[in-house]
């Protein structure tokens, strides 16, 4: 294929400063180069996620040699291909998960990281898949071991990483349940296979007590749902944690562990190393895409913004009345 003459300079997002969303300033810079083993998307979406937020507020840096402009997954058309490269073509559609750098028109990623874009799926909605498909498999799955017939817990079911994993759950074969803050968010949920508690006016530990136990719980709130986890749990049970929205420390009875004989463990995405993200990919590829293109999985898209409007998407994400993913236009955006 004849090379595609590339532009120089970029339209990016930039974090000036920490602080609230209107931190984020549209600035230009230098388009990446592919490095070995690396390709660069010319980038038509960017998925907008909780991480983004933390980064901008000074509380999650990026790892060493990634990027520090926020944007952890993408959509888009491979532009150039680094030298060892050869599982790609200039031109393919792709969706990635990043280290960094996807509010830009252009970002570099490992190509192992990149996945095809699933057949019958638009760019738009290839953007919503990475950061929760690579999440919630290697946590849910790899990590939390969730079997068929198994009875699931997963909190904020109507997030982004809840929708995903209320999805996969199901296809798995397991009983899902969630919580969720408000009817219609609880009403999103239960049509896509979950049992849907409304934390403000029910308790997932009655709910869940009553059905058995949980035998995997997905938590991303922590803070009081810690002590509350455990308590809704069956023996043998296994806990993992995404992240902590209501804090992570809180005050728990081991002795509960210990009888239960349960298993506590966590996980974040972005520090793994290559070859780990590299590992899911291949499963995601293999368990995950075959799902999505029977229509066992889908994507649950909230709005999408211009990425000289990526406030307004931060703005939009932190107020939590989003259901699914958020994402900037970054091709003509």
């Amino acid at each position: 294929m004849k090379p595609v003459e590339m532009p120089t300079e970029m339209r990016c997002v930039e974090i000036s400063e920490h602080g609230a969303p209107e931190v984020l300033t549209e600035v230009t810079r230098a388009v990446p180069v592919a490095g070995h083993g690396e390709i660069l998307i010319e980038v038509a979406y960017a998925g907008v996620n909780r991480p983004d937020a933390l980064q901008r507020a000074g509380a999650y840096n990026p790892p060493p040699g990634a990027s520090d402009l926020p944007g952890l997954e993408c959509s888009g058309r491979v532009a150039a291909i680094g030298p060892g490269v050869t599982d790609w073509d200039v031109g393919d559609a792709v969706c990635a998960l990043l280290p960094g750098g996807g509010y830009a028109e252009y970002v570099t990623c490992p190509a192992e990281h990149a996945l095809p874009v699933p057949a019958g799926l638009d760019l738009q909605s290839a953007a919503c898949l990475p950061e929760t498909c690579f999440t919630v498999w290697s946590t849910m799955v790899m990590r939390g071991g969730l079997q068929a017939g198994e009875r699931f817990l997963v909190h904020g079911g109507s997030s982004g990483i809840g929708t995903t994993a209320i999805q996969i759950a199901t296809a798995l074969g397991a009983r899902v349940f969630t919580t969720a803050g408000s009817p219609e968010k609880c009403a999103v949920c239960e049509e896509l296979g979950a049992t849907a508690i409304n934390y403000k006016t029910g308790d997932f530990v009655d709910v869940l007590k009553a059905e058995g136990g949980a035998n995997l719980v997905l938590d991303m709130v922590g803070g009081d749902y810690i002590a509350r986890n455990i308590k809704a749990m069956a023996n043998d049970a296994r806990l993992v944690f995404i992240a902590f929205l209501g804090g992570p420390k809180a005050e728990i009875n081991f002795a509960q562990v210990m009888v239960k004989r349960l298993t506590i463990t966590g996980a974040t995405l972005r520090p793994q190393s290559d070859a780990a993200k590299a590992e899911i990919a291949r499963q995601l590829r293999a368990n995950v895409w075959p799902m999505i293109n029977s229509g066992k999985l889908r994507v649950i898209h909230d709005s999408s913004f211009p990425m000289a409007e990526a406030a307004k998407a931060h703005e939009r994400m932190e107020t939590s009345q989003h259901i699914g993913k958020i994402v900037l236009e970054v091709a003509g955006g």
